[in-house]
């Protein structure tokens, strides 16, 4: 599943269709394709792991789910679940959930909730984690309410980095450490966009499906854990159990 970060890639990639017009669409997505027909793309916006494609009136929204995927100026064997095509240039989306937003973008997002927008608030998320004291932190990082855009790596990674067990209680993490939590959810996001765009990621993943611990060589588990039951890695020696 793309998070926030590899989103942001893809709303700079194709910028170069703002304002462009819409000449063909084909798909087997199941909304009225013929609405896009003639459109001109006004802008290109983001929340979290949403893709928004935004016309005069309404707005596209995409969204990639577990095994989703698009191409830019070309296409993949399998038939798109919707293809826009341009004079010069096409995008073509796979394998996603396409729906029409009807009201103002503003009227349906909280900007301040999306972990890499330029409105994030960490200290609303702080109050919106207070309000769910018995939630599993490996939970909470995954509740896009909260930290719109974190997904599996940044949710394993982060927990890394501040050294707290994935299966802690919000309740029972200290208010110090939760602020780290919240600031490192949004450092890492960043720190994910960077080496995604130079094509390192991996090399500079500490427990995402690691062995081994780099800290103190103890052996990362690997568990499914939580209500989401994603599968979650962590170190039993250096991530404390609150």
């Amino acid at each position: 599943m793309p998070e926030g970060p590899s989103i942001i890639i893809l709303k700079e990639a194709v910028q170069g269709f703002k304002g462009k017009k819409i000449i063909s669409v084909s798909g087997n997505t199941k909304i009225d394709k013929k609405r896009l027909l003639n459109k001109k793309i006004i802008d290109f916006k983001s929340w979290g792991k949403h893709f928004l494609i935004c016309f005069e009136g309404f707005t596209i929204r995409i969204h990639f789910m577990l095994f989703g995927s698009y191409r830019i100026n070309e296409r993949r064997d399998s038939s798109p679940r919707l293809s826009l095509r341009f004079k010069k240039g096409e995008l073509n989306f796979y394998t996603c959930s396409i729906q029409f937003i009807e009201e103002p973008l503003n009227d349906v997002y909280d900007w301040s909730g999306d972990i890499m927008n330029d409105e994030w608030n960490a200290r609303k998320a702080k109050v919106k984690l207070k309000k769910v004291p018995d939630m599993l932190v490996c939970d909470a990082l995954l509740d896009q309410h909260i930290f719109a855009g974190v997904g599996n790596i940044i949710k394993c990674e982060v927990l890394f980095r501040v050294r707290i067990h994935p299966e802690s209680k919000i309740a029972e993490i200290p208010s110090k450490k939760l602020n780290e939590l919240i600031k490192e959810a949004r450092n890492y996001s960043f720190d994910f966009l960077k080496w995604k765009k130079e094509f390192v990621l991996r090399k500079h993943w500490q427990a995402y499906s690691k062995k081994t611990c780099p800290r103190d060589n103890a052996h990362i588990e690997k568990k499914y854990l939580g209500k989401t039951g994603r599968r979650t890695f962590f170190c039993n020696k250096c991530q404390l159990l609150y």
